[in-house]
């Protein structure tokens, strides 16, 4: 097939930019010709809340990448449409995740389906956003109303796709695995690499840092005194995305100043693997969810993952045999990691994690575009 896919990818950095280069390789990888068009404006600088928008990385040698896309220029946005329609690839797809992209690529997609060739499949990070704004379901309505069909990678928001469209055919199918950081290494290599004492264990809280993640949560649990006698320490790994202070001062209130390892710059794709391999646990204390590239970064990385019960993340997290699921509480999250350092888990997991990580191939999301093309 001829394939385009619209949405975040190189010189643009993140887990969306990520997924959308993974997804390019498989299809590649299976014979496709791919293209991806991504923006030549993302965001407007005043709404982004990181540093950068951009990555440090090296340019994607293997892909085909056009920048193209203004996410503010109307015009823009049907001169787009208007040049991808005109390819009539036989598949589009669109990588939704905020209904501030809808007005962009609900119009983008309307027009290529105007060539009544081609086909447009919308993967749904979210349909209704963690984080609300006003228009928020107007968006998304038009959103909706644009594509054919939609892969929803949680049930929960597979659910929230029946308020908006309840005719389009729709498909669940699990986020795959991120195995695009390279291979794991030595846990007492990456603990040189990242300067962590190899005397100590680690858990890790990885990713942007947004209220709805809970690493309040998470610095509430570790307050809890038995960790001051198991020479456990908390890496917090990732950009702050709010406001940095409330935890610093949080921090300070709980008398975990010294005792929580900060690497709150962006940290690129080259340096992933290196936290994951030198984390012992993987802490994912979410307020609300759906699903989480996390999950999936550390299941390729085979480390146990503490999640909430909340959204999409506990249907892929088995409690007690890859990790825990527990309630949005830091005393239960407190307990359960208690648990696993105290009772040595790590090689029980393990163990399971080899066995459940192999149904998160990428192969199955191509497999679920398919079913819905038919």
């Amino acid at each position: 097939m001829k394939i385009i896919i619209v949405g975040t990818a190189y010189p643009f950095r993140g887990g969306l930019a990520a997924y959308n280069e993974r997804i390019a390789r498989e299809y590649q990888n299976q014979g496709h010709d791919v293209e991806i068009y991504t923006f030549t404006l993302q965001y407007p600088s005043f709404l982004f809340p990181g540093k950068t928008q951009y990555s440090s990385e090296p340019v994607p040698a293997d892909l085909n990448i056009l920048r193209k896309v203004n996410s503010v220029n109307p015009f823009n946005w049907l001169a787009v449409g208007r040049e991808i329609a005109d390819k009539k690839p036989d598949l589009v797809l669109i990588k939704f995740w905020l209904p501030f992209m809808a007005p962009c690529l609900g119009t983008i997609a309307r027009v290529i389906r105007q060539n009544r060739k081609t086909k447009v499949i919308s993967i749904l990070d979210n349909i209704i956003p963690h984080e609300k704004r006003f228009a928020d379901k107007l968006f998304a309505s038009y959103f909706t109303g644009s594509v054919d069909g939609f892969v929803a990678m949680s049930k929960s928001v597979l659910a929230d796709v029946e308020l908006f469209d309840k005719n389009k055919p729709k498909v669940f199918c699990p986020h795959p695995l991120y195995d695009n950081f390279g291979e794991k290494l030595e846990r007492e290599e990456a603990l040189r690499i990242t300067g962590l004492n190899d005397q100590k264990r680690y858990m890790l809280f990885f990713g942007f840092i947004r209220d709805y993640k809970g690493l309040d949560l998470l610095l509430k649990a570790y307050a809890d005194s038995r960790f001051r006698t198991m020479n456990v320490k908390l890496v917090v790994a990732g950009e702050f995305y709010n406001n940095s202070e409330q935890y610093f001062e949080l921090e300070k209130q709980l008398g975990l100043v010294g005792e929580v390892i900060w690497k709150t710059d962006f940290i690129p794709d080259s340096e992933v693997r290196n936290y994951f391999s030198a984390a012992d646990i993987i802490v994912q204390p979410y307020k609300s969810a759906t699903q989480s590239g996390v999950t999936q970064i550390a299941y390729h990385f085979e480390k146990p993952m503490l999640v909430t019960n909340v959204g999409g993340l506990a249907e892929i997290v088995p409690n007690g045999k890859v990790g825990y699921i527990v309630e949005p509480n830091e005393k239960v999250i407190a307990d359960a990691l208690v648990d696993f350092f105290d009772h040595e888990r790590f090689d029980s997991f393990h163990e399971n994690l080899l066995m459940e990580k192999k149904k998160y191939q990428w192969e199955r999301m191509t497999e679920a575009i398919g079913s819905l093309l038919k």
